[in-house]
């Protein structure tokens, strides 16, 4: 199997239930939501293709695609590459509730593909600016969809989570434990 992310967090998720890819071959493509695109359908759509990409580089390999959105309504938040984004996402977020959809995309040796998505709903506490200039600071929100890092710091802002803690983090492990049992991959 081909995990088509270089997130050492979904290695460590995979990690959780017995899976150890034989290769990591990140993907890279053009992260861009789509005019009007829900953020449903825009993790969906990015774990399909980053799947697809690997697949096409691996002829016959079980490959592993996934991608994680932080939306606030119809709004999807950004992989925070600067602190002013990091500083505007933490804002938007703060004592208020919000989704993370974790898309994951199978695509099996012959070429079919299959999806999962899950949807958590989380609720941050109302954060302080001191709060939020200290969580800045520690640098763990770079790269992150909506600026936090769930298996770190920002757990403590977290005041209500439902749904996948795991698929907040980047992998849910509920769903992708089905799409590899399907796939024939691990037992049932």
């Amino acid at each position: 199997m081909i995990l088509a992310s270089a997130s050492p967090r979904r290695l460590d998720l995979l990690a959780r239930i017995g899976v150890v890819p034989d290769a990591v071959d990140p993907a890279d493509l053009d992260e861009t939501p789509l005019a009007g695109e829900l953020p449903a359908r825009y993790a969906a759509r990015l774990a399909a293709a980053k799947a697809a990409l690997v697949a096409a580089r691996h002829p016959g390999a079980l490959v592993l695609g996934a991608d994680t959105v932080v939306a606030v309504g119809r709004r999807i938040l950004p992989k925070a590459e600067t602190e002013a984004e990091a500083r505007h996402c933490l804002e938007l977020l703060s004592g208020r509730r919000h989704r993370v959809l974790s898309a994951v995309t199978l695509i099996d040796g012959a070429g079919t593909a299959r999806h999962r998505l899950s949807t958590s709903i989380l609720s941050f506490k109302r954060l302080t600016g001191s709060e939020i200039a200290a969580y800045l600071a520690g640098g763990e929100w770079r790269g992150k969809a909506g600026g936090y890092a769930v298996q770190g710091a920002a757990e403590a802002f977290v005041r209500h989570l439902a749904g996948s803690h795991s698929g907040v983090v980047g992998l849910p492990l509920f769903e992708t434990r089905a799409l590899l049992v399907a796939a024939g991959r691990l037992d049932g």
